[in-house]
């Protein structure tokens, strides 16, 4: 048994295809396929069901899959111990964020990481939630800033700060001086919102169920692509505090703040608990709380 056939198993269970898995590798299929026939004869088990139409673990491959994700994982602390010695900050860090969190996060807190760890330049991937948290559990980012709840098994959670929500309407819109909106109000006008699978989308109609019974919802790719839908006319939206700062403003926009109770979120940030650079971790925290000192409620912070 190798690393490299366990990089296999990994692979093939991650992409439900040899020919992908191998191109991920970097090997080709045949090789590929025989090192994993190879660890299947080795443990006496069949790890994949192989058909024309697709690949899918057996029960006991699936078991087999998750082992071999610890044992990779724990293989790759040992390199990083070794790699970063006695300095956790030095070194790429790839972290991860949902797409309503990245693009208003990110200007903020990239100045000041570059100031406090200036030799630890950040890979960025940003991604669905359900996206992010498979690609944490297997080792492909380090950590992922993403909203609550966000619970799996070997994951360190950190609060970071609690999100009020805003409805943004056009500045010729009915509600355009209204001092507040209540929840159940949307239902009855022409709502913008992230496209299904988004977790910011699902928390606006937690927040008014109404919505999806009763309104009219379209659907954007980016709360940016969103915005300017509003500012052209076509409806209304809601958007999170960090996307209604005042750099932001726009005068064919309204910004009105919700009635109690306000709609809510809670940022967080999620790394492996076998996770060894957790020095990088805090300064990660460190430089979202002072960013949002003046904008969000801060969560003291417990790590």
């Amino acid at each position: 048994m190798t690393l490299n056939e366990l990089k296999f198993v990994i692979a093939v269970a991650q992409e439900r295809n040899f020919r992908r898995a191998a191109e991920k590798c970097f090997v080709t299929q045949p090789a590929l396929s025989l090192g994993i026939k190879k660890l299947e004869e080795e443990l006496g088990v069949v790890i994949f069901e192989r058909s024309r139409s697709e690949v899918k673990p057996t029960e006991i491959g699936q078991q087999i899959i998750q082992q071999a994700n610890i044992v990779l994982e724990q293989s790759h602390r040992l390199k990083e111990m070794a790699k970063l010695g006695t300095n956790p900050l030095e070194g790429l860090f790839k972290l991860g964020m949902i797409h309503s969190v990245g693009p208003y996060l990110l200007p903020e807190i990239i100045p000041v990481l570059r100031k406090s760890v200036p030799n630890m330049p950040l890979e960025i991937e940003e991604n669905l939630t359900a996206n992010l948290e498979t690609q944490l559990k297997n080792g492909v980012i380090d950590a992922a800033v993403i909203a609550l709840p966000f619970d799996l098994p070997g994951i360190q959670i950190q609060t970071l700060y609690d999100e009020d929500f805003s409805v943004v309407v056009p500045a010729n819109h009915h509600w355009a001086n209204r001092k507040q909106i209540r929840a159940e109000e949307l239902s009855d006008e022409k709502v913008l919102l992230l496209n299904t699978g988004h977790c910011f989308s699902n928390q606006v109609t937690q927040a008014c169920p109404e919505l999806v019974r009763k309104g009219e919802v379209l659907q954007g790719n980016s709360l940016e692509t969103i915005r300017n839908m509003v500012a052209s006319n076509l409806g209304i939206t809601v958007l999170p505090a960090t996307a209604t700062a005042v750099r932001y403003d726009n005068p064919l926009l309204k910004v009105i703040p919700f009635a109690k109770p306000v709609p809510t979120r809670r940022i967080a940030i999620a790394w492996r608990k076998s996770f060894v650079r957790t020095q990088a971790i805090e300064k990660l925290v460190e430089a979202i709380m002072q960013v949002n000192q003046t904008l969000v409620e801060k969560i003291k912070p417990c790590l």
